[in-house]
């Protein structure tokens, strides 16, 4: 047996590729979703069956006796297809099966538009999980595939939410066909408009601080007169936790949100728990979340540890302070991850010696590093260094 696998771009026949187009013609068996199946070119046999899930395609090919049989798919077939885990079902049957792309909707968008598409986000939200919000966050056109319970004014909403509400979009509507229609306008007019199934999203580049290597000076922080944690410090604090661009991370004890930032500015994709007890601490957080554009950042007021008993399980937490439960909220961060990374920072020898204490606890080989910051300081007309106590980074494995 033969068998085909076709992407049929929008589903027109006269999206098809010639190969595409001969094959269809050459099958003896063709299958696919139903929508498919109904707009298939003149010439194509009439045995076809409205089958598309890997299990039920697979039972077919194996009792229709078919000689050349063809799997057609919505879009191009290496662009967020069905016919991925077909092919590992064709695979593992021992069938042998070829290829043939189609035309995608992010080709037919950005053909619509008269642009090229090589420097978007591409994002799937059919029928996955997405978060619209830290993909929005890349400095680029986001390209969201949508579908099931998610469609463009969904995700728009949540972006509005969150405050994208002005940035600009489009959605692509039935693209590559008569009905084709594209719908512009800023994200909070497009989250009030209703589209059909078929339709598509981009997200034009909102406005995000370029990536850099962590340790923002100090002077860029709003600061008041919360203790914040300096620039030397925040470095290495981000290198001791090893943060990854989809990771959870909590920064117990945030002070003003600086090491919040710089942890939601190195993840990306995952969420910032800043949790702080102090109102003034909570303003200066907010205030710091909003200058650094930093949405994937989420205060948590209150006092821990009971403040984190509602907070997903963390991949590394940061414990700026603690308030005399440090042994507690070291316990509470490894009941919900006994793998989380940890790194807790100290200037009292008091403080050091309970962090060892907790982390040990834990089974963890602790690992101490001191950090001696100087600043400058003007007198008389000179430059003076004044040196500063020593910092403590405690950090368990």
């Amino acid at each position: 047996m033969n068998v085909t696998l076709i992407g049929m771009g929008s589903g027109q026949p006269e999206n098809l590729t010639l190969q595409g187009l001969a094959a269809l013609r050459q099958a003896d068996l063709i299958l696919g979703a139903r929508r498919l199946l109904a707009v298939l070119p003149a010439g194509c046999t009439e045995n076809r069956a409205a089958a598309y899930r890997p299990d039920e395609v697979a039972e077919l090919l194996q009792t229709s006796g078919a000689e050349n049989a063809v799997l057609v798919y919505s879009g191009d077939t290496g662009f967020y297809s069905g016919a991925s885990s077909m092919m590992e079902k064709l695979e593992a049957l021992g069938v042998r099966a070829r290829v043939l792309p189609g035309l995608s909707s992010i080709q037919l968008l950005a053909a619509a538009l008269g642009r090229p598409w090589q420097g978007w986000n591409l994002v799937s939200a059919h029928g996955r999980t997405c978060d619209p919000v830290a993909e929005c966050m890349q400095g680029r056109p986001t390209f969201f595939l949508t579908g099931g319970s998610e469609d463009p004014a969904t995700l728009c909403a949540q972006l509005a939410a969150e405050g994208f509400g002005d940035v600009q979009g489009v959605v692509g509507q039935c693209l590559g066909t008569p009905e084709e229609k594209l719908f512009r306008g800023s994200v909070k007019e497009l989250a009030a408009g209703r589209f059909n199934s078929l339709s598509v999203l981009l997200v034009e580049a909102a406005e995000v601080l370029p990536r850099r290597a962590p340790g923002l000076p100090d002077e860029a922080f709003e600061r008041g007169d919360v203790p914040m944690t300096k620039q030397e410090v925040r470095a290495a604090v981000l290198a001791k936790l090893a943060v990854r661009p989809e990771d959870i991370l909590w920064d117990v004890g945030a002070g003003t949100g600086s090491v919040s930032v710089e942890l939601a500015l190195a993840a990306p994709r995952g969420r910032v728990y800043a949790v702080e007890c102090r109102p003034e601490g909570c303003a200066l957080i907010k205030a710091n979340r909003e200058k650094f554009r930093t949405r994937n950042l989420v205060l948590v007021e209150g006092l821990a540890p009971a403040a984190l008993s509602d907070l997903p399980a963390p991949d590394a937490v940061f414990i700026g302070g603690s308030k005399g439960s440090l042994a507690a909220i070291v316990d509470a961060a490894l009941d919900k991850n006994p793998d989380a990374r940890i790194c807790v920072s100290a200037i009292a020898l008091e403080t050091l010696s309970a962090a060892v204490a907790a982390l040990t606890a834990k089974g963890r080989t602790v690992q101490v590093s001191q950090i001696a910051v100087s600043r400058a300081k003007a007198v008389g007309g000179l430059h003076l260094m004044m040196a500063q106590n020593p910092i403590y980074l405690i950090t368990g494995e």
